[in-house]
């Protein structure tokens, strides 16, 4: 019943205003007539208010001026009524002027200005009462207390949204260089400012233009217990998300070549393998977005498959639900489609889950590249790119010497016409088997964070970000290039674990379990300091590593037989340490 909605707020503000016209009109005629209204005008009066009516309840419905929230009328509100009042009063003068010899014979017309200061100042001052109550008396009731954290423009944007009709209310705006100026009636304030005068702010709303996490930094002195990211769109609640870790760990590429990327996969026929994994699947929106000509959607899983190709149905692809590993069927689709990129992102990558499944990670991982990459070179592809890993440096499990091995065959078969490149990076935020959704399932369920170690690092990158530059690596390989993607500075797990905590408002411990098998406090990106720069500074190419391909090749199938493999492994990897 007390719920407000725009029917009800449309109702109450006719009924007011049409009061509003008849007490206006009637005081307008006791000013003209000293307080004695003759009764040959009494007529004129009644009829001139109904025209009022009548016109103004049509204009500012017409308008939009009744679904204004009462309680966030704003000066833009105040300029929107005066600007229609104005033509309701024009409106009127035609009118009179129309039946000036008949119905309005004598008209006096001093009546319409005097009418038009009254009602305003009455619609006004009815408009503006309720915020002015409420900020006197009540200032929680105009709706959560919230900083705004943007420039100039965006904090213009997100005020006039928040103000229309939004459950938060801004307080401040937060800006260092520009304090001091007023923008749609909030402060622009510094930190020291915001804590001294609105301490106990319990949400920002930070623009997704700032580096998140460096504001995140700056706003801990204020004890803010929830953030939320405004993306600069149109809609105001339906485009502001909650900030998560991922937003605070974000990299933003600067030298992102997405023309390069196009001209790379524009209008050409794309294998990805593992495509419903967390990289190939999102390798494959990408190359939608890039144009690709058909896209061939490789993948053991049928679920994984399913999801990917459903969401990508009303594209160019083919599904094909089949393991690298089986080398005489995978052929017949290599045969079949005759791709001219192959972008292999099939492989095991869970450490702990290959310590136990050694044998099966060897054939997967190093078998399947082999035949992928041999295909691809069979069938004349142009480009082979493979997804590596940081832990392929100085590998201290199974999971990443594999991928080193896979390296190591990219950097020395001969690969004839077709150019074979790899890109190693670090973690992907998000991806199946991270860190965060395993943090984050613990935080929803109230359970503590287990964390390895509490000194235990590793680098991060959105899976988006990655992907993106795994293309753009892709574009500017030539035969045998490593290329390590720029992740930044590693990060502490348990920071992270802490940022996620500080993020869900909820008290949880951390609690140290011990490194698991295989894995180790530091990952690491390069081999060589002297591996060298490409032309994108978040791009390196690796040094190349001489291995004879038929010994290799011999290798990988003792490797096979081999009753210790870790040990062959060793043989063919030597900075291999397995900690076990």
């Amino acid at each position: 019943m007390f719920e407000v909605t725009n029917l009800k707020r449309t109702i109450f503000f006719v009924l007011i205003d049409s009061l509003i016209i008849y007490i206006a009109i009637y005081i307008s005629f006791l000013l003209r007539f000293d307080f004695t209204i003759p009764d040959n005008y009494i007529n004129d009066m009644y009829l001139s208010a109904s025209v009022l009516i009548v016109l103004k309840v049509i204009i500012f419905y017409s308008t939009s001026i009744y679904t204004i929230s009462w309680r966030h009328f704003s000066f833009k509100d105040t300029v929107v009524i005066v600007y229609f009042s104005i033509l309701v009063s024009l409106c009127l003068i035609i009118f009179i002027y129309i039946f000036r010899d008949t119905i309005f014979a004598g008209f006096p017309r001093s009546i319409i200005p005097i009418e038009f200061f009254i009602s305003i100042f009455l619609i006004l001052s009815i408009r503006i009462s309720k915020r002015f109550f409420l900020e006197i008396f009540n200032k929680n009731a105009l709706g959560i207390p919230t900083l705004v954290v943007a420039s100039t423009k965006d904090a213009s944007q997100i005020i006039r949204q928040m103000q229309q009709n939004s459950k938060y209310w801004p307080v401040a705006i937060y800006d260092d260089d520009n304090f001091g100026t007023k923008i749609n009636g909030v402060n622009t304030k510094t930190l020291s400012q915001i804590k001294e005068y609105h301490d106990g702010i319990d949400l920002a709303i930070v623009s997704n233009t700032f580096e998140l996490d460096i504001v995140y930094n700056k706003l801990e002195i204020l004890n803010i217990k929830e953030y939320k990211i405004y993306n600069n769109s149109a809609s105001f609640e339906s485009n502001i998300k909650d900030m998560t870790v991922q937003d605070l760990l974000a990299r933003h590429p600067k030298d992102l070549d997405k023309k390069l990327i196009s001209s790379f996969i524009g209008d050409k026929i794309v294998m990805i393998t593992g495509a419903g994994g967390s990289i190939g699947s999102e390798i494959a929106r990408q190359c939608v977005g890039f144009g690709a000509k058909k896209l061939i959607l490789v993948d053991h899983g049928e679920f994984n498959l399913y999801s990917i190709s459903q969401e990508l149905e009303s594209s160019n692809i083919a599904s094909v639900m089949q393991s690298v590993v089986d080398k005489k069927k995978f052929e017949k689709t290599f045969d079949k489609y005759r791709p001219q990129i192959v972008i292999h992102a099939a492989a095991y990558k869970h450490v702990p889950l290959v310590e136990e499944n050694i044998e099966e990670a060897i054939v997967n991982n190093i078998i399947g590249t082999k035949n992928s990459i041999d295909l691809a070179i069979k069938y004349e592809a142009e480009k082979f790119v493979l997804i590596s890993t940081d832990k392929a440096v100085r590998p201290t499990n199974v999971m990443g010497t594999t991928k080193r091995v896979c390296e190591l065959y990219v950097q020395n078969v001969i690969s004839n016409s077709t150019d074979i490149v790899a890109v190693r990076f670090g973690n992907v935020l998000g991806s199946s088997g991270s860190v965060i959704p395993r943090f984050q399932s613990q935080i929803d369920k109230g359970e503590s964070i287990t964390v390895t170690h509490p000194d235990i690092t590793r680098y991060f990158m959105l899976i988006p970000e990655a992907c993106e530059l795994v293309l753009q690596a892709g574009a500017i390989g030539s035969d045998g290039n490593i290329f390590i993607l720029d992740m930044g500075e590693p990060i502490k797990i348990v920071d992270l674990a802490k940022k996620m905590i500080e993020l869900s408002g909820k008290d949880i411990d951390i609690e140290f379990t011990g490194l698991r098998a295989g894995e180790k406090l530091y990952e690491e990106l390069l081999i060589d300091e002297s591996d060298a720069h490409t032309q994108y500074d978040s791009i390196t190419v690796a040094m190349p590593t001489k291995y004879n391909i038929d010994k290799l090749n011999q290798d990988i199938q003792d490797l096979l037989e081999h009753i210790k493999p870790e040990v062959k492994l060793q043989e063919i990897v030597p900075e291999f340490n397995h900690n076990k």
